[in-house]
This record gives C-alpha cells, structure tokens and sequence, in this order.
C-alpha cells in the first residue's frame, strides 16, 4: 500500500519546493527584489509586472487546454436578439450599481500576461450583455449581475426564474425584455430555484409585493427556503461578508492586474437587495404544478450547490432548467466565503436523477448562470460529465484519506480525471480541486489531520515570534524569501514570510515581499476565487483595508423575514459573554399578533430560548407585536421608544432590558485578516441593542 509520504512526494511542485537549498544568500536575492519593476498599466504603485516564472505556468496552461473547443462561444451567441444600450445601470442610491465598460478590455483581441488564459476565457463568454431566445417562450437577459435572469411564456404572462441580486439590474433586465419581447403582460409568478441571494434579491425590481399579497403573483420556492435564506446569511453574516471581499475581490480595481471576473458572472451587483417571501412551498421530491397554465415538474435537491434548491422540467418544451446544479463550471464543495460544506455525492446523485427523469428526453437546458446547451446528445454529455465530477471528488477524496492523506495535504494529491480536466464546463471557474478537495475531508474528518501537534495549536502571531528567532531573525527571512521569490517558489516564500510578517507586522520588507508573493500567486490562478484572495491579500498588505463598497448579505428584507427564533438566537451571537459574567435574568416574551411565545434566559454568561413556553415567575414580560418587533430589529425604532409609544409593554424590571443591552457588541465590518491593515480602530458600539444588522436602510 502506498504510503502517505509517497503520495506526497509523487506530487512534482512539492518536491521542487522541498529541493529549495538552504542557504541564504542575502546580496543575490536583495538585487533580484530591486530588479522586479512596477508594470506598466497597474493599479498600484507597489504592482508588478508577472515574472517569466508566471508566464511560463500561463504558457503552458495555453498549450495544454483544449482551445480548440469552441462550441461554449457557438452556445453563448446563439439566440442574441438584442444588446443592452447602456453599459452603466445605476442603482437608486446614487451609486453605480453595474458597470459592463469596465470590463471592455476583455473585448480586446489579445492575451493578458497578468490573466490565466482559462480566466481570461470564461471572462470573454461572460462578455454576454442583452436579451438571448432559449427557445420560442423562454428567454433570458444575461451579463446584468453575476447571475442571469429568465422569463417563460404563461397563459397570462411571464414567469420570472431567479430575479438577479438587485432590484436595479432586475429592473433593467425586465425592462429591455418588455421592449423586445414581453408585449406589455405582467409577471405573474416568481421561481426562486435556491436560497442564495443572487436568485431572489431583485424581486422588487420586477414585482410589486401587492401585486404578491393579492394573489395576482405567486412566488414559488424550495422546501425550506426561508429557514436557509437567513440562516445562511446573518449567523455568521459579518465574518461571511468580510471573507467575501476577498473571494469576490471586491476592493481590487476592475483592471488585467487586479479583478478579472469571477467565473460564474463579472461580478456582484452593487443595488438594492430585497426578499418578498414565497407564497408556494414545493414540499416534495418531485411535484407537478401548473404555474400560469405551464406544466412543471419540480425536483427537490437539497444539500447540492444550496441547501434549499431545486431543479425544474417544463415537458411541454422539453426545457430542463438545472438552477445553479449544473453551470459551466466546477462549483464550490467548500466556498471560501464560508457556508455548510456541501455534499458532492448527494449532488452527484440528484444530477443522476434529473438525468434520468429528464435529460433523456430534453431538448434544451439552461440555469442561473452561463448559457444554455441544445440537442439532447449535448446534454446528456455535460449531465454525464458534471455528475461523475462530483461523484469523483467524494470518492477519491476519501480514497486518499483512507490512506493517511490528511486535509493540508489532499490538495497537493488530488487530481480530477484528464477526461474531466478537458472539459470546459468542468474547469475550477467557481470551485477550484485545491479548496474543494480538502471541503469533503473537512465535511467527513473535520479540521484536524491527527496530528497530536496540531491537535490544539497556538494562535499563529503567538508562535511566529518563535519561528523567527529559530529561522535566524528577519534579515535572514527576507534574504531566503527573495531567493525562492527568484526561483519562481512563491508559495514557499509565502510560507517563512507570514512568520515573519505575523511576528513583525510592521515590517516593510517584509509586507512588500509577502505582497508580491500573492501579487505572483494571483495571477497564476485559473480559479477567480483563488486569484481573488492572493491578490486581495496583497492590495491590503501596500494600502491597508480599503473602504471600496461591499456586499452585505443582510438587506432590511432579509431581517424582516428572520422568525422570531432566529432573531433570538443570532442575539445569543451578538452577546459578548464576557460583558455577562453574573448575570442571571428570565424574559417571558410574547408577540400576540402571531401567537408566538418564548421563554429568554440569560444563565452561565449564556444567552438561550425555546419557543411555545413562558416562566412561571420572570424577571421581566415583554408584549409587543411580531410587526412591531420588526421595526426594532430593522433599526428602524429602538425598543426603548417603542415602549414608550405604547407598542411594547413590558411588566416586572425594566432593568432586565438595560442589562441584556449592555453585553450586545457591533460587529466590525471591516476586520483584519491581516494584522496591522486598518486603518483606523474599529469601533465596537451597541447605539441599538436589539438591531439584527447595525446601519441597515429601511425601504420605502
């Protein structure tokens, strides 16, 4: 049987990197630092230029990829009816909300040193702006947002299939439709296909939450969409965003040195997130349902790319649409953003299903993102191959880990199939093998690689100190670290400097060399996420933490569908328990409006509740209306005054109140992941205790 130190010594770069020699060679590699110049067109002063060792990788990815494969520009094109006039969509804030201008350089005829050339080419495809036919009564409007929306014909009007992220892309993709197509009839149902928000947050850009509440618009949804969509999104909302920032590279100039798309679309739109709650549960694992006089066939898939989703056949079209299951791409097991690592044999197998349900008789499939395949030999190809990738991740994966490859290794071990590996639609464009391969051990075996050394290890800045004293001191790291700079071993480099940098964080030399490393890494990267957060990494290493607008995955709709419970638990989060040490105090709360009642418990520095129950003796009740309660978790009133108003009534000690609001903390949104890159001290407030997203805008 193998071992696992063969495994690791079968992987090429690996062995190159431990064949570095060590020696430090200070005067060599200091003239090799000075010798990399700024390159010309970047958008810092610090940037550089690739080295050749870069352009060598980007080479040979040029030669090994299977260019020669031109039928996703055929698919892409195909159906074109008209363009989107304007390249800018502003959003109602006054901000730019989308910018395709931005992205014209991807028009030009050439190949960007600083881009992989497997990048560079799913950033041309997304290059898609204006109204495509999927067929006679389907059509979808494409390059709006970093998803694309659809509309199918219904007896009395259209059908919208995933809104976009923002009601302003939303509302200009509705619009440009109408103009072309949609002869003036309204939307009269809305499928959202998961619970991610890039499937449901323009909802209001294209229907009126009357026209809903009246019974004109159904919106349908997934089992469990609710309870997902905000689970997901607030719990650990805060940490979610910041880590986003730099999977999406949301601080880095659009511009071939920095953002250069990401794969699944050009990027996040920057407008108005809203949610009108679904009216239509799918319970079950398949359900027919006529929506405005269209037959459907509903396929439950949970646990797949979103756990809520589903996937939907319209039989009378022979359309099969695959949500965000199937897209051209490998999509995340594990997101770098941070989500419930996903299951990529049950996603395998929910592929298998719809395959066999559906894909043997399909004529056309389309989805969220990308374009859609025609004939039913294309599809039954790309179903194939996208099941079998999934199933091939869960079983090899696992393969290795019964053999002794740990998580911090299975990256360097792992390889998807050639065959697999030369299909485009199954390229890291999303998910990449490196993060997605060590997903499935995280999701069987956890973080710890059984190591006892490992086992409870010190914080990194606590041991870095350690690590540069025995490594000789920081001249001499800096001198190793421009040597394997100069040798192209980036990675290795990387790895002494983050002590070095962690231990001395104030040390330029050193921040400046680390930058470059990931400034190098970034652009070999075919995976955008990947590329994304060297290079995010690096921007913060020279400028510090940029205030560039960001994505928040709690809009005032999202809080405002939160249930009671869930707002009571992501209190418990809030809380800083060392601010409640000694406390004690029970709240019945109760919210007649909807019959909810709670017991809250504050006990062992622990905030809990339990729904359906009240104390017999509380230090506190509290009434107040589910409606009412919403506003305050909003911040839009604060409890105080909505006791005063009469809204809340509240019997027992008021003190109770003013004690829970105490220990509630504002989460920083902008905090380090590099230590020393604020820019200034993060304040840590609580103006409103009980708000559920600090600073949030209450719609109109």
């Amino acid at each position: 049987m193998a071992t696992r130190r063969d495994f690791i010594k079968s992987v090429p770069a690996m062995g190159a990197a431990f064949a570095v020699a060590p020696t430090f060679v200070s005067e060599e590699g200091s003239a090799h630092a000075q010798s990399v110049s700024p390159a010309d067109g970047h958008f810092h002063p610090k940037g550089k230029a690739p080295t050749e060792h870069t352009l060598k990788i980007l080479a040979e990815a040029r030669e090994a990829l299977p260019f020669s494969d031109t039928r996703d520009f055929d698919e892409q094109a195909r159906g074109f009816i008209a363009p989107m006039p304007e390249d800018t969509i502003m959003a109602d804030a006054g901000n730019i909300a989308w910018d395709m201008a931005s992205f014209r350089f991807f028009d030009e005829d050439k190949d960007w040193p600083s881009i992989h050339p497997s990048l560079q080419r799913i950033s041309r495809l997304n290059q898609n702006y204006g109204l495509y036919e999927v067929i006679p009564g389907i059509y979808q409007v494409r390059g709006f947002d970093l998803s694309d929306v659809s509309f199918v014909r219904g007896d009395t009007g259209w059908i919208v299939i995933d809104p976009l992220i923002s009601a302003e892309t939303a509302r200009a993709a509705w619009n440009l439709f109408q103009e072309h197509i949609g002869d003036g009839l309204p939307a009269t149902a809305v499928i959202y296909s998961h619970s991610h928000g890039d499937h449901w947050g323009g909802v209001r850009g294209i229907v009126d939450e009357a026209d809903v509440r009246s019974g004109k618009v159904e919106v349908i949804a997934p089992r469990d969409f609710m309870e997902f969509t905000i689970s997901e999104n607030v719990y650990a909302g805060n940490a979610m965003n910041r880590r986003l920032s730099y999977q999406y590279g949301q601080q880095l100039p659009i511009n071939p040195f920095g953002f250069a798309g990401q794969g699944l679309g050009h990027r996040v739109s920057l407008g108005s997130v809203g949610l009108i709650a679904p009216t239509r549960i799918i319970e079950e694992d398949i359900e027919y349902l006529d929506v405005d006089g269209v037959r459907m066939v509903f396929q439950n898939t949970p646990g797949t790319e979103a756990p809520s989703n589903m996937n939907t056949y319209i039989p009378g079209m022979k359309a099969l649409w695959m949500a965000e299951n199937i897209t051209g791409t490998l999509h995340n097991i594990y997101t770098l953003r941070g989500a419930p690592v996903r299951d990529p044999l049950r996603w395998s197998k929910y592929i298998s299903r719809a395959l066999h349900l559906f894909g043997e008789e399909a004529e056309v499939m389309f989805q969220s993102h990308h374009w859609p395949r025609w004939g039913n030999d294309r599809i039954q190809e790309i179903m194939r191959a996208q099941r079998d990738m999934y199933a091939h991740f869960n079983n090899q994966v696992l393969h290795f880990a019964n053999q002794g490859v740990t998580i911090n290794q299975i990256q360097n071990v792992y390889e998807m199939p050639k065959s697999l590996q030369n299909e485009w639609h199954c390229r890291g464009y999303h998910g990449s093998p490196e993060h997605n391969s060590r997903g499935v051990i995280q999701r069987y075996l956890g973080f710890w690689d059984a190591n006892p050394a490992t086992l409870i290890p010190p914080s990194p800045e606590d041991s870095a100190p350690l690590y540069v004293e025995m490594m000789g001191g920081s001249d001499k790291i800096i001198a190793k670290g421009e040597v394997l700079f100069a040798e192209g071993e980036y990675m290795m480099a990387a790895e002494i400097l983050n002590r070095l940098f962690l231990a001395e964080t104030d040390n330029q030399p050193a921040r400046d060399l680390l930058a470059d490393c990931y400034e190098q890494l970034g652009y070999q990267q075919e995976n955008p996420g990947l590329r994304n957060s060297f290079l995010s990494g690096a921007y913060e290493l020279r400028s510090g933490i940029s205030d560039a607008p960001t994505v928040s995955s709690s809009s005032p709709d999202v809080i405002r569908a939160m249930s009671t419970e869930l707002f009571l638990n992501y209190l418990g989060i809030k809380m800083d328990s060392r601010k409640a040490e000694g406390m004690r105090f029970t709240i019945n709360l109760v919210t007649p409006d909807n019959g909810e009642k709670f017991i809250v418990e504050m006990e062992n520095a622990t905030l809990t509740n339990i729904e359906g129950y009240q104390a017999d003796n509380p230090d506190l009740t509290l009434v107040i209306n589910r409606s009412d309660l919403e506003m305050t978790m909003m911040g839009a009133v604060e409890l105080e005054q909505q006791i005063v108003d009469g809204n809340a009534v509240i019997q027992g000690d008021p003190g109770v109140l003013a004690q829970l609001a105490s220990t509630m903390v504002d989460f920083d949104p902008l905090f380090e992941i590099l230590p020393g890159t604020a820019t200034g001290e993060p304040e840590v407030m609580a103006s409103n205790a009980y708000e559920a997203v600090p600073g949030a805008t209450i719609p109109e």
